[in-house]
């Protein structure tokens, strides 16, 4: 993935998390990424999205791809960040994650939605979709 190389502070979120974590139908048009600030990269479609630190910093992963590390935010910190988000993004695309999470996960880890849900001050929003969804 050439963006972990060309900015290596940044973090794959949103739909290019869901499509990653098979989340979604979607197909990324642009790399969403979390960064303080805007990079330069030629030739690479990208989303930069803007993160409290406190929201930044929570439910990050570490990945390979290609023998190249990769930060992305979990299945769970995904699905909160499109609720956050599901102005720029869609409503429909976080319900359909929700959905495909609960169909995808053996167990789906609700404590964890509602913790990312309270640090993106989604909680309110996100409530009534997990108590229909889970």
């Amino acid at each position: 993935m050439p963006i972990a190389i060309r900015i290596p502070g940044a973090v794959v979120g949103l739909v290019s998390a869901l499509a990653y974590h098979g989340l979604t139908t979607q197909v990324p048009h642009a790399v969403n990424i979390a960064h303080a600030q805007v990079p330069k990269v030629d030739s690479v479609p990208l989303r930069v999205f803007w993160y409290p630190e406190s929201s930044f910093r929570a439910g990050v992963d570490l990945i390979e791809i290609d023998d190249v590390p990769v930060k992305i935010c979990s299945p769970e910190k995904t699905i909160a960040d499109c609720f956050k988000y599901r102005n720029r993004i869609g409503l429909d695309i976080a319900i359909e994650a929700l959905r495909a999470y609960r169909e995808r996960t053996r167990k789906p880890n609700r404590a964890a939605l509602t913790k990312f849900a309270q640090i993106n001050r989604v909680q309110k929003v996100m409530r009534p979709y997990l108590e229909a969804v889970l």
